[in-house]
């Protein structure tokens, strides 16, 4: 046992010492934004064990350990992981997230916590980390432990982190889900935010509120090229199609609940006269039919709600509703580009993942991706153009870079060799069509040459997170005999 870790049925699985500071760390709360605590004890266990360490102003740490007996020379590695959590809770769970720990239990070889995310994304790198630190039997070169903040919220703490003071190249980030999996160049990214202005009057007849339900949604980087509905855009068809049949006006349209989630829900009140009311509702129906049989694969139980009601409302007039209608039905979407380099990976994408009607005028919410800088740039211009011809303007926001496929790297060399000496095959290596701190760090240290694993998870995020015992323990000796090779 060390520093103080006390004896339970988590800390006693393999690999103990990993386990031991992955209990310690869920003891300590450390969600988005509220990491001060988390980044004090990483800079105690620091202090402890007579570590090197920096910590800055947004709690980021830093920890530097000397390479190992034969390994003094040898070219420094960087060990990186996030300390926060998306912490979430059941409806029924009690726990304060913002204060309390977690409760842990193990189920077959599976660790969960009771009511709440685990936080295996990614607690489990900041435990893998600490027990190479603590480890003096351990081969290895210099280390340099580099711990995030606010991954999950942005990657704000790589953002801010001044990473001058690091000499590795060598690049190891613990921030995948899939054993067996090398991640080896992610997406660059940014959220567009347009807004299209409109002018409101008073208007009086049917009120028709249309709800989209049940849409599958899923990450709108991974999840792209499964070809799932999205629907907000499936609402601007749906308008665009009212229209050809009755004088439309829109009154409110909000939609999604992320930027970067395929929008899985859209609520639109629309404004008709009531001698079209029943014409408009069958025209829904029957349009709705069509969507309905063209996604019955993609998202089986997407339905449509609708109800209408004599109303007096505030509603945009007539050119308003027409643009923001023709934002919604011309605007791009969805994949613009496949890989010509990586069979099977999305190269640029867009995704509309909210609406808000913010009182006169919509907010339509776009996470751009792409592997190129350039393609990312004429997405935007793209976005952009358009609003400017619907009188509507464009703003950018959180914006992160690429990682580009290293050719010729170390790193992923020497752990193919390791992987295959432990599993006896191949690793997959592949790209995603995502965000990765690996990015923001490339983006600082030229020549970075990274990669990145993690031992299983399932539902990271989610109440229902899993982390696998035994993947973590094999993802540990793989860690471990690729260091040894780092000589």
């Amino acid at each position: 046992m060390t520093g103080g870790l006390t004896m339970s049925m988590v800390s006693i699985q393999k690999p103990e010492k990993v386990f031991q500071y992955f209990e310690k760390i869920c003891s300590i709360p450390h969600g988005s934004r509220n990491v001060e605590k988390i980044s004090n004890y990483l800079v105690s266990f620091a202090k402890e064990h007579g570590l090197k360490y920096r910590q800055d102003e947004k709690y980021n740490v830093i920890i530097w350990k000397d390479g190992s007996t034969g390994y003094e020379q040898s070219e420094p590695l960087i060990i990186q992981g996030h300390m926060d959590m998306v912490a979430v809770k059941t409806a029924d769970c009690e726990k304060n997230l913002e204060t309390d720990g977690l409760d842990l239990e193990i189920d077959g070889d599976y660790l969960q916590a009771k009511g709440t995310s685990l936080g295996g994304d990614d607690g489990i790198a900041v435990a893998y980390a600490l027990a190479i630190l603590d480890d003096d039997s351990l081969a290895h070169p210099p280390i340099e432990a580099v711990f995030t903040v606010d991954e999950e919220i942005g990657m704000l703490g790589a953002d801010y982190m001044d990473a001058s003071d690091l000499k590795g190249r060598l690049f190891l980030n613990i921030d995948s889900e899939d054993e067996g999996v090398f991640t080896v160049s992610c997406a660059g990214g940014v959220m567009a935010v347009c807004t299209i202005p409109g002018k409101k009057e008073d208007a009086e007849g049917s009120v028709i509120r249309i709800s989209l339900k049940d849409f599958r949604g899923g990450h709108s980087g991974v999840e792209i090229n499964k070809g799932r509905y999205n629907a907000n855009v499936v609402m601007g068809r749906l308008l665009m199609n009212v229209q050809k049949k009755a004088d439309v006006r829109l009154v409110t349209i909000n939609g999604g609940e992320k930027d970067n989630a395929i929008a899985n829900f859209c609520e639109a009140k629309i404004l008709v006269v009531k001698e079209q009311e029943q014409q408009v509702c069958d025209c829904l129906k029957e349009t709705f039919a069509i969507i309905s049989k063209e996604c019955r694969v993609t998202d089986p139980d997407a339905l449509m709600e609708l109800e209408a009601a004599a109303a007096e409302a505030q509603v945009f007039n007539e050119e308003s509703t027409n643009r923001v209608i023709l934002a919604l039905v011309h605007m791009p979407n969805g994949i613009q580009r496949m890989s010509p380099e990586i069979e099977g990976l999305v190269q640029t994408s867009l995704n509309l993942g909210v609406l808000r009607t913010v009182e006169d005028h919509v907010d339509f919410f776009w996470a751009v991706r792409s592997s190129s800088g350039d393609e990312k740039q004429y997405v935007l211009d793209k976005i952009i153009s358009q609003a400017k011809l619907l009188g509507g303007s464009v703003t950018t926001q959180g914006a992160y870079p690429g990682w580009d496929y290293l050719e010729d790297s170390r790193l992923r060399k020497i752990m193919i060799e390791a992987y295959k000496e432990q599993y006896g095959e191949e690793p997959v290596v592949e790209g995603i069509h995502a965000g990765l701190e690996c990015g923001m760090f490339a983006s600082k240290l030229e020549g970075l040459d990274a990669v990145s694993i993690g031992p299983q998870m399932h539902h990271i995020h989610t109440t229902e997170e899993r982390l696998s015992i035994s993947s973590t323990l094999r993802t540990w000796n793989l860690i471990v005999r690729t260091l040894e090779l780092l000589k």
